[in-house]
């Protein structure tokens, strides 16, 4: 699927036919360095995605998505990431509404995320509500890092 003029593309995709050094220097130029510092469990969440989609300027990996899902009822948006170079051109938005495209029938569509004022609006223009200010009533997320 080709968006704006800049001839980006966002495709669903195996994680067999990303190139990992690619990967590795997305997530390295966004400074995830949770998964960065651990590439086999890198690679291994990519594996265990339901969906992920890249998108690619030429040959240049500039963003991904990746969702898990039961395919029913729940979908996960686990992690969006755009180059930095390539931020505020509708990268990240088409990255989402591709991703989210393979989840029509799902109910529930969950993200998790740092609490930055872009990201709260980046969601918030894709849709998402935080949870404690969701008007269906009320919700609570419990976490838990090990």
């Amino acid at each position: 699927m080709w968006f704006d003029e800049q001839m980006i593309t966002t495709d669903v995709v195996a994680a067999k036919d990303l190139a990992f050094d690619g990967v590795l220097a997305l997530y390295t130029a966004v400074e995830w360095t949770a998964y960065t510092d651990d590439p086999q469990s890198l690679r291994q969440a990519l594996e265990g995605s339901s969906t992920l989609v890249a998108a690619h300027d030429d040959q240049l990996l500039v963003g991904l998505a990746r969702v898990i899902s039961d395919g029913s009822s729940i979908c996960y948006l686990q992690d969006i990431l755009v180059l930095p170079s390539h931020r505020r051109a509708g990268v990240g938005r088409a990255l989402a509404q591709r991703a989210l495209a393979e989840y029509p029938h799902v109910r529930q569509k969950v993200l998790i995320t740092d609490d930055e004022p872009q990201q709260r609006a980046f969601y918030e223009a894709l849709g998402y509500t935080r949870s404690d200010e969701f008007q269906a009533g009320p919700i609570r997320a419990f976490l838990r890092f090990d």
